[in-house]
């Protein structure tokens, strides 16, 4: 595909039970970098992806949605599994590139050997984007705090690539989003920017859910209406691009990275003895700071353990002992050792072992003073997704959705090729289009 392909543009309650459990499929269809898609049905010309972090499928069952049923209705509503950890930089980074860590490389809470300290999250991305992928075609994009694609296919001040992120509620971010589809100027960093048409593709980010959760437990009694708010918020959305007139010509995708599950006691403690007890000097070593001189096992924390072998510990029976010292503690559910995490597709980066706690518990030293969410476990990988709209079969949920198929989607009901890197396939099932070659 070597020339631009874009142009300037111009019932009944939905069960979710049933469609989280529905499932319809074909075998996997991949798409190579010279492939694009063609033919059999509509093609969509503008995609709308709202990222909600923390959407857990069992939400589903807490409130009425009716925006979300509505659209539902002119697609399917299902589940994606992310990636492991299921953190969530790491997870929107698989989104958006349809590649798995250990090619994107984006790391969580891991120790990182080129300056000797813990990290947190980034916004790493060594793969090609969605957004890089639909402005070489020729398209536009607008993204709205959809963080992972900064400097990936958007930026500050771009009209045709354009980053804004302005904090706040949900609320605000869909302002903007709707200020964008109209052509009012937005503030992009300290621009004021216009964006004269309907972008290909539009990405709003929305945390509530997350926040909540992580605050509250994913049970929290306010996490009804949290969903009801952004629910409504995806309908002032969907009326937007019927204002502006591209409905009909637009698919729409709504997804989560992770899941979330309430914890509300810590065993760090028992952690550390265990490792004592076989010999080692252990720590859990904060973002940002460095292991202890005499260290010689460092555990970063972001739902599960990076372990960390360091100096003469890390050795094949270093690592074999540190993994049965971890096991024997009774709230690790499972400790992963790098042939499992290889299995996972998981980043290179991550420690010689990683270690997740049995639900309801965390590697945190002392209890909570209440009830908190978490995830990284594998119990969270499972989000909600939505896909709805132009080139979108109804009724027909993808079959065993993944994190890394959600780019290649995108790329297919636009009708081009997906970020270069992606390893995932495009969910034939659901959309109405064939693959064609180059």
């Amino acid at each position: 595909m070597n020339q631009p392909i874009f142009q300037s543009a111009a019932a009944r309650p939905v069960s979710r039970r049933s469609l989280l459990a529905a499932g319809l499929g074909s075998a996997a269809v991949a798409m190579t970098p010279g492939q694009a898609w063609a033919g059999t049905g509509p093609r969509a010309k503008h995609v709308v992806l709202l990222a909600w972090d923390g959407f857990d499928p069992a939400y589903l069952d807490l409130v009425e949605t009716p925006h979300l049923s509505e659209l539902a209705r002119r697609g399917s509503l299902g589940t994606t599994t992310g990636c492991f950890p299921s953190i969530t930089n790491t997870s929107w980074a698989t989104v958006a590139t349809g590649a798995w860590p250990q090619t994107h490389l984006n790391t969580p809470y891991f120790l990182d050997p080129s300056t000797g300290r813990a990290v947190s999250q980034s916004r790493t991305l060594e793969a090609e984007s969605i957004a890089e992928a639909v402005t070489a075609a020729g398209g536009t994009v607008a993204s709205v705090q959809f963080f992972i694609v900064q400097n990936h296919g958007t930026v500050y001040g771009d009209p045709r690539g354009l980053y804004l992120q302005p904090g706040g509620p949900s609320s605000t971010r869909i302002d903007l989003a709707i200020d964008i589809l109209n052509g009012r100027p937005v503030r992009s960093g300290s621009q004021m920017v216009t964006v004269e048409e309907p972008p290909t593709l539009l990405a709003v980010y929305c945390d509530e859910l997350d926040a909540r959760g992580h605050q509250e437990g994913a049970e929290s009694a306010n996490m009804p209406g949290v969903l009801a708010t952004l629910d409504s918020h995806l309908g002032r959305l969907v009326q937007a691009t019927k204002d502006v007139g591209i409905y009909g010509e637009t698919a729409f995708v709504v997804l989560g990275d992770h899941g979330m599950t309430t914890f509300t006691r810590g065993f760090g403690r028992l952690a550390l003895t265990a490792l004592s007890s076989a010999g080692f000097t252990p720590e859990f070593v904060s973002p940002g700071s460095a292991p202890l001189p005499e260290t010689d096992v460092a555990m970063v924390v972001g739902g599960v353990a990076s372990v960390h072998l360091l100096g003469a510990a890390r050795t094949v029976d270093g690592v074999s002992r540190a993994k049965a010292a971890l096991e024997s503690v009774p709230h690790v559910q499972r400790v992963y050792n790098r042939a499992g995490l290889d299995a996972f597709h998981a980043s290179p980066l991550l420690g010689d072992l990683v270690a997740e706690p049995v639900a309801g518990w965390s590697f945190a030293l002392d209890d909570p003073d209440g009830p908190r969410g978490y995830h990284g476990r594998t119990g969270e990988m499972q989000a909600a997704l939505l896909l709805a709209g132009r080139g979108v079969r109804r009724t027909v949920p993808p079959l065993q959705a993944r994190h890394v198929d959600v780019a290649p989607t995108i790329a297919a009901l636009l009708g081009i090729a997906p970020p270069a890197q992606a390893e995932g396939r495009v969910l034939a099932e659901a959309l109405h289009h064939q693959i064609v070659g180059d």
